[in-house]
């Protein structure tokens, strides 16, 4: 299942009309691989060298429902989860997960939400599910590790480069969910499509609190999707709320053509933070990836993405650019049930310590000067299957 638009998520939901009472179904996905990785070029002889794993790859468990209340409106919720099988998990409502209401105005919904900017970037991904070691989450957004989601833009706004322990997600923060989240998207006009999200600043630190907080964001797309075409742009703004008002923004573009045996996708990404420690800083990521379908059950895929260096206050600064590869093979053995292996080589520039979107290496337990300039090797076969 891609990472979809809140209006994908609900669209099945509010589709038909037809509910005379609360209806709910069950669904999910089982991904499991088997993995080896390594990461070499590490300085002072850190370089781990062939690692196997088992890893489960986005899993999830959902609950979703509708129930028509008349007078065109659907009351519409979700609950999903995720499922890591591979060790002791637990299951709450950590993935997409909401209430509202739908009609023909659109669909209002609230809760913990996929903005449209984390939509774009898993709908031209060329993985199912856009999961995986090979995920464009690797370099997207990132801006030289500063925007990782869950590490926290200091009061000051210092923006170090982060990392990621082995074997967790390590995106962005413009391409995880937004919490405290309501978001409004518009009917289709001839496959045109709009949506806002706005994530509420309920960390707000009382008056005369020693940290100032006061975090809030908003998450804008505009989408077209029509016969083989879909393209998109989003506008994904926060205010860090810290005492130096530190500000990040992401703008994306991206698209996909459907050729029917094959498809092409495309993606240009722009990240930016004002008022840090370092100025203004940006970095622009470009990805192209296609898929071609070389038996009527068996595809081809390939992507690469290319992270350019950062620009600090307009100059660029050496060396901080990365580079992310991946060749894959998708076999379908049935509707529901994929066999898949993915080879993914990440390439850091000797300053940038970038690891992979899905299920880290983690690159960053080298620390911070040793990982810098690592390059990630891995494998992955495995099955998806979604129910």
């Amino acid at each position: 299942m891609q990472k979809k638009l809140i209006a994908l998520a609900v669209a099945g939901l509010a589709s038909t009309g037809a509910f005379a009472q609360s209806n709910v179904t069950v669904y999910g996905v089982a991904d499991a691989t088997f993995d080896v990785v390594r990461a070499s070029n590490v300085k002072d002889g850190y370089d781990l060298g062939n690692t196997t794993r088992v890893s489960t790859n986005s899993s999830i468990l959902g609950f979703k429902g509708a129930e028509a209340l008349g007078n065109g409106l659907t009351a519409v919720f979700q609950f999903e989860s995720g499922v890591g099988f591979d060790n002791n998990g637990a299951i709450g409502a950590s993935r997409d997960s909401f209430v509202g209401v739908a009609g023909g105005f659109g669909t209002v919904v609230l809760g913990k939400l996929t903005g449209p900017t984390r939509a774009l970037g898993g709908a031209v991904d060329v993985n199912a599910g856009a999961t995986g070691i090979g995920s464009n989450g690797a370099l997207l957004g990132k801006l030289g590790n500063r925007l990782i989601s869950g590490n926290a833009v200091a009061n000051n706004g210092t923006v170090a480069a982060g990392g990621c322990n082995a074997s967790t997600t390590c995106v962005s923060y413009f391409d995880d969910r937004w919490t405290n989240a309501v978001a409004y998207v518009s009917p289709t006009f001839s496959g045109l499509s709009a949506t806002v999200a706005y994530v509420a600043n309920e960390n707000k630190a009382y008056h005369g609190a020693a940290a100032s907080t006061n975090t809030r964001g908003y998450d804008l797309g505009l989408k077209y999707a029509n016969g083989p075409v879909m393209a998109a742009v989003t506008y994904n703004a926060v205010s860090i709320g810290n005492s130096v008002n530190t500000d990040i923004s992401d703008l994306r573009i991206g698209g996909v053509y459907n050729f029917g045996m094959a498809s092409l996708r495309a993606v240009f990404d722009h990240a930016r933070a004002d008022h840090t420690q370092l100025g203004t800083l940006t970095q622009n990521v470009f990805g192209l990836g296609g898929t071609f379908n070389v038996t009527p059950a068996g595809k081809l895929l390939a992507q690469a993405y290319f992270a350019r260096d950062l620009k600090a206050s307009g100059s660029s600064v050496a060396d901080t650019g990365a580079k992310l590869f991946e060749v894959g093979y998708e076999h379908s053995l049935s509707k529901r049930t994929i066999l898949k292996a993915v080879y993914a080589h990440l390439n850091n520039d000797n300053a940038a310590g970038y690891d992979y979107g899905i299920n880290a290496v983690g690159v960053s337990n080298f620390g911070a000067v040793r990982g810098a300039g690592a390059t990630l090797n891995g494998v992955q076969v495995g099955l998806r299957h979604s129910f």
